[in-house]
């Protein structure tokens, strides 16, 4: 372990406000904080249980943070992320000397012509890119017999509580750096479930924002109507210290000018121990308790005690209208793949490795023994939409998602029931708030017998972000469930 001029500093479980306090105190330098997580990576990264979270480092992690640490002598910090180490999922702009390629061969060698707008938010904030995290390659949208983690370019991410349990979620990188300690926090991106899923199986916290609350501008894209980054911490109180840097409207991404008025810089304003008094929570019935083990059933069963001990009015068996039949089928996301990542790639410039999802099909083709591992079945399929978004199956399917998720779904039951939020097990409820674009918290329940993490999953109506972290919050200071894996 790396020591300062005083004492040795334990970076493991250390919060945004712990680091923010001992650099403050001059305890610790971001350039030392920096360097103790890039002895963690080559520690337990490539090597030891090689979790394979990290696809790039950034070179100048260190410089940015000797900056920083010269910017707070002179002029004092200029937030809570001033100097904190973040890493950034692999299909998010950075333009610097990383590469984004959403874990594809076909776009190793891309960089960015600008930052991400949330990136450029980071930066303004203080914050240090320490790397870009392996992930899902086109974030488990290249084909249906991906395993989560895996790409052509970064292999295979490692679950660190379970080497045999997956990741989960293509935002796996983004869930096992913190979870194992490797960064102080990260940023993942969900369209169903891959901000959730991964914080599910990694005991950390995600959140999945309201679509439009953070700009999705220079995010390697699935689909326009589902899209999202968001935090993946290990605390409620970073997430929403890191919500708070993300948001913002941008004028490139339209999304984003409904947030005015609904947005807050410090989403910590809403951590309240107190805050599942008088909440009133609703568990749905439904098809998604079909793959909920016994164990975990005991588990959401010991959260939902807890949450009635801290003064919460549980509502179960909710049934939710739109669900009537269950999960219901929708190529949404097929069919809005091949504009939105077309439309990503003509981004890039003349420059670009390749311009299209056609030229990214041929490239893999021409090297199908690293990068058709699992095929490509989805690329071809949305490769063959016609890219207009005039088909009638797509807008009759988009149509149908906004109702059901809706008005006929969450929007329902919530008024029916005067709900705060719902609640599910693990992150087996995601996809509907994903089809709504409704904001969700995965938070830690604990444990399975054998050692498998499960959290629950918090959801709300439309911009209820502070309402969602307040009953997060509240549950995860009254439970403290999460134990960091054993390396």
């Amino acid at each position: 372990m790396l020591e300062t001029s005083t004492a040795p500093f334990k970076v493991e479980e250390a919060t945004i406000q712990d680091l923010a306090r001992a650099m403050a105190a001059g305890v610790i330098t971001s350039e030392a904080l920096v360097e103790i997580y890039l002895e963690r990576i080559a520690t337990y990264d490539k090597q030891g249980p090689k979790l394979n979270a990290i696809l790039e480092v950034n070179p100048d992690a260190l410089f940015i943070a000797r900056a920083l640490d010269r910017e707070r002598q002179t002029a004092g910090p200029r937030g809570p992320l001033h100097g904190i180490p973040v890493l950034i999922k692999d299909n998010i702009d950075t333009h610097d000397k990383l590469h984004t390629s959403a874990g594809s061969l076909a776009l190793a060698t891309s960089v960015a012509p600008r930052d991400a707008f949330i990136v450029s938010q980071l930066r303004a904030a203080g914050a240090v890119i320490l790397g870009k995290a392996n992930m899902t390659e086109f974030a488990n949208f290249m084909t249906k017999e991906m395993p989560s983690g895996y790409s052509s370019r970064g292999g295979q991410v490692i679950n660190p509580y379970l080497h045999t349990l997956t990741p989960s979620g293509s935002s796996a990188g983004s869930g096992v750096a913190p979870a194992a300690n490797l960064t102080a926090v990260a940023v993942g991106t969900e369209t169903s479930g891959s901000i959730l899923s991964p914080a599910n199986n990694n005991s950390i916290v995600g959140i999945k924002p309201t679509v439009g609350l953070v700009s999705r501008t220079g995010i390697i894209p699935i689909a326009f109507s589902q899209d999202t980054a968001g935090p993946m911490t290990r605390t409620v109180a970073d997430a929403a210290t890191l919500l708070g840097a993300l948001v913002g409207v941008d004028q490139d991404d339209p999304a984003t000018a409904a947030s005015v008025g609904r947005a807050y810089k410090d989403y910590t304003q809403f951590l309240d121990r107190d805050g599942l008094r008088g909440a009133r929570i609703g568990v749905p019935a439904g098809e998604f308790w079909d793959k909920v083990s016994e164990d975990e059933k005991q588990l959401f069963a010991a959260a939902v005690a807890a949450m009635q001990e801290s003064g919460a009015e549980i509502i179960d068996q909710v049934a939710i209208p739109g669900w009537a039949d269950g999960y219901w089928q929708s190529n949404v996301l097929v069919y809005e793949f091949k504009t939105a990542l077309n439309a990503y790639l003509a981004t890039l410039g003349p420059g670009a490795p390749v311009r299209s999802i056609s030229e990214i099909i041929a490239f893999n083709n021409r090297n199908p023994e690293t990068c058709l591992r699992h095929g490509q079945t989805l690329l071809a399929e949305a490769d063959s939409t016609s890219g207009t978004l005039t088909e009638p199956a797509y807008l009759l399917d988009r149509l149908k998602d906004i109702r059901l998720s809706r008005q006929e779904g969450i929007d329902s039951v919530v008024a029916a029931h005067k709900l705060d939020a719902l609640l599910f097990p693990g992150s087996s409820g995601c996809w509907l708030p994903a089809r709504a674009g409704y904001p969700s918290i995965n938070v830690p329940a604990g444990y399975t017998t054998d050692g498998k993490p499960m959290g629950v999953t918090f959801t709300g109506l439309a911009w209820s972000e502070p309402v969602l972290i307040r009953l997060a919050y509240a549950f995860e200071q009254a439970t403290k469930h999460r134990v960091p894996p054993a390396l």
